[in-house]
């Protein structure tokens, strides 16, 4: 029998965070930017669960659409990274891939082809990792034309570098050099509006937004979880506890010795660790719970096991489901104590822990 550490992956949950994002984006059509295995949740059922709701699907690559595809799925997906090679390009035209171009290299691939099909063009605002300086649209739209791919073209995006942060003066700098960059071009869409510009209050959205993390119930703002932007977690990460001892004052737990207890504490052994894509820099004070109790983790997570302190889950026992997060203990939480964001720790669930959907 296979152990029980388990995803749970509420898709009602999912429903609704898309239906914030809606409600949010300020009369604009929202993609649901699905990624990196649907944030970790799983492609196929989480675009599935979307199917009724979303327009347009987002990934970063073909290998993503393509699994959109293999669910039976016909929306649109647009590629936010693009294309890799001039063999993908005939691909998108074949299947109603919308890649983004933001290369000139790219741009080459598309003259040699007879088949298109429709793209975007994306503007470096300001981030500085992909797409077209504003002062090279005039030559990028000329090319185009040159070679009769103008129609073919959507619309522009951009990409907000710290949307994150609502002290940050960049998020109205970028929108205004993309609004000036586009302003030549004004029948063409536009889509700047990542998770984190939904909860701009006076942020321009134009015709596309492209919600990502909000979907999935991690927050995109510094400083706030999730619920408290009125998002839903969607995934549970659970493990059984497996063994309860005392731990005798001063006697140590796990690598490194790292905790030692500073009276007799009764501690348990949860079968999830950095092996199942739990952060090993997790550490003592984490918060976990256990029949609805809060808990914390003690010592070092290892690749298979960690620890948690039960003094406040005295009636707990072996073959208890430990909630690592979920609607207990929220997922930035957990984050915030590893050191890192929300997005990692979904993402990087690995795949000896199955993903049971409801």
């Amino acid at each position: 029998m296979p152990r029980s550490t388990v995803a749970r992956i509420d898709l009602d949950a999912l429903r609704k965070n898309y239906q914030t994002a809606l409600n949010r984006a300020g009369g604009a059509q929202v993609m649901a930017v699905v990624k990196a295995d649907g944030y970790g949740h799983g492609i196929g059922p989480v675009a599935s669960a979307l199917d009724s709701l979303a327009p347009k699907f987002a990934v970063a690559c073909i290998e993503e659409a393509a699994a959109i595809r293999e669910a039976g799925l016909a929306q649109p997906v647009v590629l936010l990274q693009g294309v890799h090679a001039e063999a993908d390009i005939d691909e998108c035209a074949r299947n109603r891939f919308e890649p983004v171009f933001h290369s000139f290299q790219q741009l080459s691939w598309l003259e040699r082809l007879e088949a298109r099909p429709a793209f975007w063009l994306k503007v470096n605002s300001g981030m500085n990792r992909l797409g077209f300086h504003p002062d090279e649209l005039a030559k990028v739209m000329g090319r185009l034309q040159a070679m009769s791919a103008e129609k073919g073209l959507l619309g522009f995006v951009t990409h907000f570098a710290c949307a994150d942060d609502p002290d940050s003066a960049m998020t109205a700098q970028q929108t205004s050099v993309f609004e000036k960059a586009t302003s030549a071009f004004p029948g063409l869409m536009k889509s700047v509006a990542n998770s984190a510009a939904h909860f701009h209050p006076d942020q321009p959205m134009f015709d596309w937004s492209r919600p990502g993390i909000m979907l999935y119930g991690g927050s995109p703002m510094v400083g706030k979880t999730g619920p408290e932007l009125g998002l839903e977690p969607v995934m549970s990460l659970e493990a059984p506890l497996i063994s309860t001892r005392m731990v005798p004052a001063g006697e140590s737990v796990g690598y490194g010795a790292g905790w030692v207890a500073d009276r007799d504490t009764r501690m348990g052994m949860v079968a999830i660790g950095y092996g199942d894509g739990y952060p090993r820099h997790a550490g003592t004070n984490t918060p976990a719970a256990i029949n609805g109790q809060r808990i914390r983790l003690i010592g070092r997570v290892s690749m298979d096991m960690l620890a948690v302190d039960l003094t406040n889950a005295p009636d707990s026992k072996e073959g208890d489901t430990v909630e690592l997060w979920g609607r207990t203990v929220g997922v930035d939480e957990v984050a915030t104590c590893a050191g890192t964001i929300s997005y990692e720790l979904m993402t990087g669930i690995t795949g000896r822990v199955p993903r049971q959907y409801r």
